[in-house]
């Protein structure tokens, strides 16, 4: 397989910062949940059709569109990530899904069957892109002619305090580590709306659209269990890594986010605004 993205490929396959969505994986899955739905909601699969699940991560995307296109139907779950696309096998299994296929692959490159799909879904898996351009192009390719995208991106960091905060949190006790193009290949690359929709139709996509999607992300457990996942996946844990933070900086960062985060506990949950770009295009023809 031709790997364009070997950074990427390499972070979520082999890095430690990768193997920690496996370790928190139900945590991710249930912050996530209302993201998921939203971009099921939009795609509005129906029975018998072909999806292609790009980025599809530990596999909740793909069950869930298993279920929606039925017996008749079909899911196609590509990823950069093999371990990710073992633990997705393992659920669909569990979940006793015969209609789903498994990809190891970099959707910028990857030879996917032309005209084989009826729409590509993704829940924050196309973020990270070398060349979107050229990623975007491959993906059509691989719908039918007429056939739709649908998926979910970060909007500006302004609207997303759980990205904002533990940043903050966490250079405020390490300092700042060098900075990158915003724009640059990660999970805020697609927060400008008039740039990627740019993106979209430059790769020959049609009929564009964007929201700007306000949730609210529940996180399981404790003010301080929100916190704590915080250090471990973000960009919290990435400032720590980078500074290669002690025990006692952990713990100060930790006790700041939590802080933060105070105003958004609700009950027994800590539930965090999110704004969500979702878009949706269409292959011509």
């Amino acid at each position: 397989m031709t790997i364009a993205n070997e950074e990427q490929a390499e972070y979520w396959g082999n890095s430690p910062s990768g193997a920690k969505w496996l370790t928190y994986e139900d945590q991710m899955d249930a912050l996530l949940a209302p993201v998921l739905d939203l971009v099921l909601e939009r795609a509005a699969l129906q029975p018998g059709q072909r999806v292609l699940d790009i980025g599809c991560g530990t596999g909740a995307s793909t069950v869930l569109a298993a279920q929606a296109v039925g017996p008749d139907g079909h899911v196609l779950a590509a990823d950069v990530s093999q371990p990710f696309l073992d633990r997705a096998a393992e659920r669909a299994l569990a979940d006793g899904h015969a209609n789903i296929g498994f990809q190891f692959a970099d959707a910028q490159t990857h030879p996917f069957e032309e005209g084989d799909r009826d729409i590509m879904i993704s829940r924050f898996g196309v973020m990270f892109f070398e060349d979107t351009v050229a990623a975007f192009a491959n993906m059509a390719r691989a719908l039918k002619p007429g056939g739709r995208m649908c998926f979910a991106a970060w909007g500006p960091l302004s609207g997303n305090p759980w990205f904002r905060l533990p940043h903050i949190a966490a250079t405020g006790q390490l300092g700042t580590p060098p900075k990158v193009d915003r724009n640059a290949p990660g999970p805020l690359a697609f927060h400008d709306q008039d740039r990627v929709s740019g993106l979209l139709a430059e790769a020959g996509l049609t009929d564009i659209t964007v929201d700007a999607v306000p949730l609210t992300l529940p996180v399981r457990g404790t003010l301080e269990d929100s916190a704590a996942l915080c250090t471990r996946i973000g960009p919290a844990a990435r400032v720590i890594a980078h500074f290669d933070g002690t025990p006692e900086d952990v713990s100060a960062i930790r006790k700041a986010v939590a802080e933060e985060f105070r105003p958004y506990v609700a009950g027994d949950v800590v539930e965090i605004p999110a704004l969500i770009n979702l878009f949706q295009a269409r292959r011509p023809g």
